[in-house]
């Protein structure tokens, strides 16, 4: 078994910032280390019972990965929905308020991962399920 604690280690932990603990990347300024931790995974959320979310649902890749596009020129999610989404949530994707347990698996732990964001500037996710592909964002939890 190899040593642990050899001089390529203590090399790229220096290239990081020092400390061991930053995510490769992030410098040692404890305010980025604090946002790179709250904006991965959600490892960082409070646990919540219910999501307030909208998705954008398509069938077809293309038309998921035209929609991305969409919100990376910053476009206002809603409108993007109204536009994109090939479900009955046409009303700028609004599922409205979901408790744990009432969406489809893959869906759910996305969104639950997610961080509140707003339509003007959402924070989004994409997820593939049996009925397409999905762009999920939540505006609040609880």
């Amino acid at each position: 078994m190899p040593p642990k604690n050899k001089a390529p280690n203590k090399a790229k932990d220096n290239k990081n910032g020092g400390g061991g603990k930053a995510k490769a990347g992030s410098s040692s300024n404890k305010k980025d280390e604090d946002d790179a931790a709250s904006a991965s995974s959600g490892k960082q959320l409070k646990p919540a019972t219910a999501i307030n979310s909208r998705h954008i649902l398509c069938e077809k890749h293309s038309k998921k990965e035209e929609a991305l596009r969409k919100l990376r020129e910053g476009a206002k999610f809603d409108d993007v929905a109204k536009d994109f989404s090939e479900d009955k949530a046409r009303q700028g994707g609004s599922l409205g308020w979901k408790t744990r347990g009432a969406l489809d698996a893959a869906f759910e732990k996305a969104a639950y991962d997610l961080e509140p964001s707003t339509t003007a500037r959402p924070k989004f996710v994409e997820v593939k399920t049996a009925h397409g592909y999905h762009i999920i964002m939540v505006e609040a939890r609880r």
